[in-house]
């Protein structure tokens, strides 16, 4: 289905992909994942994304075993090592307040886009998996106090990138007359998602992008135009990533009958735990929107909701697709790949090019 709308010319699409800097794979399903969470794979991925096409790459924030996975990498450590290996790819480094002090993570930053020639980006994640928190030993709050918490994280970081003698009072990070030498000259991108009014209205004072789970032209629409309008109260414009699970096959066909085979050899039991989880997380919201609030099990397998967004088919039905997506007003597509390497490269030389002609013939993006 193709929405009505009347998009501005704009910059091209980006595209991201998820690191597989965790084992296991992005499906929580028996089916052969060709995929692997070391770091020579790893830099070979980014390097190959790099050359096809893709902007962004987004390494994932775990700590303890779950859906799928019994090993994984540390996102910010491992996000440097991927910038190390490339010259133009940008990479997005997950990280949860109450996990890192935010001026420890600032300084961080700041040293990084000297490194790096400014391609550090951190995903603020707020936290929805308690378990993470208390085996660490780390405080659990409430789903409301966790946004309340990433602000002030997102706040702390902001001012000590920008302000001398910085000094922050707020209920859960405090500093005094802080300056750090030397301030990053281009600030990390920060990402952000959630479904809640916490985390739209988050969004639209602070974030500089807001990632949705992934969803429908007309849910995608509506996120966008929400959030879209807040930032504008506050001033502000907010960019859009979408989360998506691509399969480009040459057939239509061929692409389906890979997402029923993903679905049909699920790990149930892995599913419904992850449901069970995400789901209390959700229901710990005020209004009932939380991410994954009206997930079925189909959707959970693909556990950001990737089927949704519906790109499944063929290189030309995929980038028709996309550019459904950017005239609701998507700025960014986060893809998940079966078989990460040789699916990031397919992607990158068969569906990006054919994305850049659908976008120039139907005038969203300058000649």
């Amino acid at each position: 289905m193709t929405m009505t709308t009347n998009p501005e010319i704009s910059n091209d699409l980006s595209f991201a992909y998820w690191v597989p800097n965790v084992s296991g794979g992005l499906v929580v399903s028996t089916i052969e994942q060709r995929t692997n969470h070391t770091p020579d794979y790893n830099r070979d991925v980014a390097q190959t994304a790099e050359r096809v096409g893709f902007d962004y790459a987004l390494t994932q924030v775990r700590y303890l075993a779950s859906y799928g996975a019994d090993a994984q990498h540390e996102s910010v450590s491992f996000s440097l090592g991927l910038l190390a290996a490339t010259e133009r790819l940008k990479v997005i480094a997950a990280v949860h307040p109450g996990q890192w002090p935010p001026a420890i993570l600032a300084k961080l930053g700041a040293t990084a886009q000297e490194l790096h020639d400014n391609r550090l980006a951190l995903n603020v994640v707020s936290g929805w998996f308690k378990k993470e928190y208390t085996d660490l030993g780390l405080p659990w709050l409430d789903h409301e106090e966790r946004y309340r918490r990433a602000e002030e994280f997102i706040e702390v970081l902001r001012g000590l990138w920008t302000r001398d003698d910085f000094t922050y009072r707020g209920d859960f990070y405090r500093t005094r007359d802080v300056t750090f030498r030397p301030q990053p000259k281009l600030q990390p991108e920060i990402f952000q998602g959630g479904n809640s009014t916490s985390a739209r209205a988050m969004a639209g004072r602070l974030s500089d992008w807001y990632f949705m789970n992934g969803n429908t032209l007309e849910g995608a629409a509506e996120q966008i135009q929400d959030v879209g309008a807040q930032a504008a109260a506050h001033n502000r414009r907010v960019r859009f990533g979408l989360n998506g699970f691509a399969v480009v096959r040459d057939t239509e066909a061929e692409a389906q009958a890979v997402v029923e085979e993903i679905i049909a050899k699920a790990d149930a039991d892995k599913v419904n735990d992850f449901g069970n989880a995400v789901k209390q997380a959700g229901a710990a919201t005020s209004d009932g929107k939380g991410m994954w609030a009206d997930s079925e099990f189909k959707d959970l397998v693909q556990y950001n909701d990737g089927f949704r967004t519906g790109l499944i088919g063929t290189p030309e039905q995929v980038a028709r697709r996309i550019v459904d997506y950017k005239k609701v007003g998507v700025d960014l597509l986060l893809l998940g790949f079966l078989h990460v390497r040789e699916d990031v490269e397919r992607f990158g030389t068969e569906v990006i090019p054919l994305v850049r002609e659908l976008e120039r013939e139907a005038g969203l993006v300058a000649s």
